[in-house]
């Protein structure tokens, strides 16, 4: 059974920083591509970051390009999002994925609130 546990959020204030992880089992992490999705109040799902099974390939949304830099140990079965410069518009729940996209299995996300 794919888990997939998401950790590391909370409230921070606008230009600050936060790492989230998701922690994997139940699968061969370091053989798929995982992916961060995030869920803002009221808004649809949307993707944020994909990075290739071994890590070379990475890929981020225009809206965080620049701040949110995703990484992987494979070694440990853990996705990372390193989250910088921090807006009020990044508040949502992220989640992680497994796979090139977010409609995969998914975790049950953890907040991230961006607010002075």
């Amino acid at each position: 059974e794919v888990q997939l546990v998401e950790s590391g959020g909370g409230l921070v204030q606008p230009g600050g920083s936060l790492r989230l992880s998701c922690a994997a089992s139940g699968f061969t992490f370091g053989s798929y591509a995982m992916s961060w999705g995030r869920q803002a109040p009221g808004k649809g799902p949307e993707w944020v970051s994909t990075i290739s099974s071994g890590g070379i390939t990475t890929n981020v949304a225009n809206s965080v390009k620049g701040r949110f830099t995703v990484s992987r140990d494979n070694a440990k079965n853990t996705l990372y999002l390193q989250m910088n410069l921090l807006r009020p518009e990044d508040t949502a729940v992220y989640y992680c994925t497994k796979g090139w996209g977010i409609d995969g299995d998914r975790g049950q996300g953890t907040q991230v609130t961006v607010s002075s």
